[in-house]
């Protein structure tokens, strides 16, 4: 079975990934390593990236076991990883990805993109707010759910819900530090958010077998 493009092009910055001065990025971002690896957490959930060959992996024992980490994972811990800006910090400031300084408003934030997950999530606001619970913690804000998420430890955003009435369809939207474009680049946010929506998924699908 042939590859796909993204899992050459996943594969590929695997050989980039060990060019890059790894001591660097672990000074920048205070990350666990030793000989082999280094560590970091990524929507709640630990990964490693091996210091020799660049393969990302994640795991939930531990590292008893692992996975290896899929397109939207690992390209975003490589962006950051690698082409973070060396000063990079928050602005502590909050704003869509339309607003984000440096890209071109008309662009949109992408919504329709998220339309299915609005959709999908909607009728189901506790399960919702498990997730959210899980991955952050929920905040005073416009919408049927609103919370702040940790995609990484050093880095939050919002995510605001409405659920589906009688004149507006389900609608998600995403907020970002005004500074976020220091720590990756525009494209990688929509992976970032991708493999998100993924995990809000498989948690609220935890949520509903708990309710069995």
């Amino acid at each position: 079975m042939a590859e796909s493009n993204y899992t050459i092009m996943r594969n590929r910055m695997r050989g980039e990934f060990v060019k890059y001065d790894q001591e660097k990025m672990i000074r920048k971002f205070s990350l666990e390593h030793d000989e082999n690896f280094i560590y970091i957490e990524f929507i709640s959930r630990k990964y490693r990236i091996h210091r020799q060959n660049g393969i990302v992996e994640w795991s939930d024992d531990g590292f008893q076991t692992a996975a290896e980490a899929d397109y939207n994972e690992s390209m975003t811990i490589y962006d950051v990883l690698c082409n973070s800006k060396d000063d990079c910090h928050l602005a502590g400031k909050f704003c869509p990805s339309s607003m984000l300084k440096g890209t071109v408003h008309s662009f949109g934030s992408g919504g329709s993109m998220f339309n299915k997950a609005a959709e999908e999530f909607d009728g189901k606001r506790k399960e919702l707010e498990y997730a959210c619970d899980i991955l952050g913690k929920r905040i005073d804000m416009n919408g049927d759910v609103a919370a702040e998420l940790y995609p990484f430890p050093f880095l939050p955003m919002i995510l605001q819900f409405w659920e589906s009435d009688d004149e507006f369809p389900a609608n998600i939207k995403f907020m970002f530090d005004e500074n976020i474009l220091d720590y990756m680049h525009f494209e990688t946010t929509f992976f970032m958010r991708g493999h998100l929506l993924k995990r809000i998924r498989e948690i609220m699908d935890q949520y509903d077998r708990q309710q069995q």
